[in-house]
């Protein structure tokens, strides 16, 4: 009997009813249950992400409670149990299951529990820890995967995603503890035995005040209120609450929902897929701002780390403005409103990571800013405001990365949707000023800099050999490196994993200064980017070009050169 049939069993023996019920569905699928027990899910520094559905390959309150146990491990390691986990959660199927199971789990090992009283934004388990003087915290949330899915981030006492070496450490225990195994308390038992506290708004006003004091001028949206509208979704996530709150306090009066979306609901039910990359989403929220009148709309992600806007353009129809041009138009605002109120911080610094648009250093450069390129992760964008604290140098502009994540602020170590819903609604008022949409926004910023275009490509890698598929492609790019893409020849080879960048002319190879990294970084003749990144959570390879032209025609044709070349190469 192969290793997988035998685990298969085994579940069939010990798993409660409902759990049997589901395997015994599957009986005679052998692929399928191949996939669902051949292998763990992954514990990384993301954590763990999959299909809820029975296995061990999945999301469900055994490889919860398992990984729970794990991390319990490294807290008890640690000496941290009086200090306590904060925990927060999404509005998931599951999600509140989950993060009490967690909750239980720790409290069983003798480790204190601080949970949320209901789902919270991503940032506020970040926040909220750091408040607390907490070990480490838990979120239960897939971000903006499917419904299908749920996940399970950890995060340390700086407020950031666990090390690397933490999550080994994490994954070494999962791997020594038998599934079956793990015991937890019963969650009311818990909170009534003091073991686990909840935590209901009394944390939520010292974020805010947080997040307010983020705003860069704090005249303009009272000034631009009465002729100024928008629409706002939180796509029936955890921004349902905050994000309009946060309008308020800033002081819009035209702030319009979209009703279909703007409460909780793990089935997602207008959504193909809840994620504000995607322009389909914006559907309804468009549909409001056409009966408002309304020139923008912005959408937060489920667990409300993420947003996304739509803006209208010259011809009046609304226009998705990508991660990449929001994180620009953002550090560009924030500079220049600085600059024009005299107010520019001593030593300013910016962080971006390294797959997202170069046009930020040109910003940067304009106004003598730092700008640090880190690895793909918010945890490393925390981990230079970490250091600039330490050293007392700097002060921290913005970070940003091209999946829609932005930071103001050092009040959390995560990336939030809501201090950035705050400053982008500024920003559109700043512009409304001038009679200009974030659009023509856009527009002046590429006059001046030139036209930067920017592109993430996801390559599905489904099924049970799809992380071998994966793996395959990255070890031929490291053994067989192209030599040119789109015809341009390539100059210098960055290597995250091996740590060094070469210089294919002079032959010099360097540091990379960066910690290890599964990326292939390919730079040609012109300047393009063209890069390779396997997804930590989903079975994808992400591909990400970076280019620039003198304009929008000139560098679309690039694009699309240079995304048929390197499309070959994954197939």
């Amino acid at each position: 009997m192969t290793e997988f049939m035998s685990e298969y069993n085994r579940w069939l023996s010990f798993a409660d009813s409902d759990t049997k019920k589901e395997l015994e569905g599957i009986r005679d699928n052998e692929q399928e249950i191949q996939y669902r027990f051949s292998s763990n899910l992954s514990f990384g520094t993301a954590g763990l992400r999959g299909i809820m559905m029975a296995g061990r390959n999945a999301m469900n309150v055994y490889t919860v409670a398992q990984a729970t146990q794990g991390l319990a491990d490294l807290i008890n390691a640690e000496g941290g149990a009086d200090r306590g986990v904060c925990i927060g959660y999404d509005s998931r199927n599951n999600s509140e299951l989950f993060a009490k199971i967690s909750a239980g789990v720790l409290a069983q090992n003798g480790i204190k529990v601080y949970i949320y009283d209901e789902l919270r934004p991503t940032p506020m388990i970040s926040f909220g820890l750091r408040h607390l003087s907490c070990i480490a915290g838990i979120n239960i949330t897939a971000s903006h995967n499917p419904k299908e899915y749920n996940g399970y981030k950890v995060y340390w006492e700086d407020g950031a995603q666990i090390s690397p070496e933490q999550a080994k450490t994490v994954s070494a225990s999962i791997q020594r503890t038998d599934i079956f195994s793990v015991t937890y308390m019963d969650f009311d038992e818990g909170v009534k035995a003091g073991k686990i506290q909840i935590l209901s708004k009394e944390i939520d006003e010292a974020y805010l005040e947080n997040v307010m004091a983020q705003a860069v001028d704090k005249n303009i949206i009272p000034k631009m209120a009465d002729s100024m509208g928008m629409v706002y979704t939180p796509f029936n996530g955890a921004g349902y609450r905050l994000i309009p709150e946060v309008f308020k306090r800033a002081g819009f009066k035209h702030v319009y929902p979209v009703a279909e979306q703007a409460y909780p609901d793990g089935n997602f039910p207008t959504l193909k897929s809840p994620n504000p990359e995607n322009a389909e989403g914006f559907e309804l929220g468009i549909k409001v701002a056409e009966e408002t009148g309304c020139d923008l709309v912005v959408a937060s992600d489920p667990d409300a780390d993420r947003v996304g806007v739509m803006a209208r353009n010259k011809e009046g129809k609304f226009e998705t403005i990508s991660g990449n041009r929001m994180g620009a138009l953002l550090l560009d605002y924030i500079l220049t409103a600085y600059t024009e109120n005299n107010n520019m911080p001593a030593d300013p610094y910016a962080v971006k990571t390294i797959v997202s648009t170069n046009l930020a250093k040109a910003i940067c450069d304009a106004f003598g800013v730092k700008l640090y390129d880190v690895l793909t992760g918010f945890k490393y964008i925390g981990e230079v405001i970490k250091n600039s604290e330490k050293t007392g140098v700097g002060f921290f502009i913005l970070g940003f990365e091209e999946s829609y994540g932005y930071l103001k602020g050092t009040y959390a170590r995560d990336k939030d949707a809501v201090v950035a819903s705050m400053l982008i609604s500024e920003m559109a008022a700043y512009y409304k000023s001038k009679n200009m949409t974030l659009c023509d926004a856009l527009d002046k910023l590429f006059e001046k800099y030139g036209y930067f275009c920017e592109k993430t490509i996801s390559i599905e890698m489904k099924g049970f050999d799809g992380p071998a598929r994966m793996k395959a492609l990255m070890e031929g790019l490291r053994a067989n490196a192209p030599t040119s893409f789109a015809g341009r020849r390539v100059v210098t080879v960055k290597d995250y994993l091996a740590g060094t960048v070469t210089d294919l002319e002079s032959g010099k190879t360097e540091p990379t200064g960066l910690p290890e990294s599964d990326v292939m970084y390919f730079v040609t003749e012109d300047g393009t980017a063209v890069i390779f990144r396997p997804s930590g959570t989903e079975p994808k390879v992400k591909l990400y070009l970076l280019l620039s032209d003198k304009d929008s025609v000139s560098a679309e044709a690039k694009l699309a050169e240079f995304e048929a070349s390197a499309r070959e190469l994954c197939k």
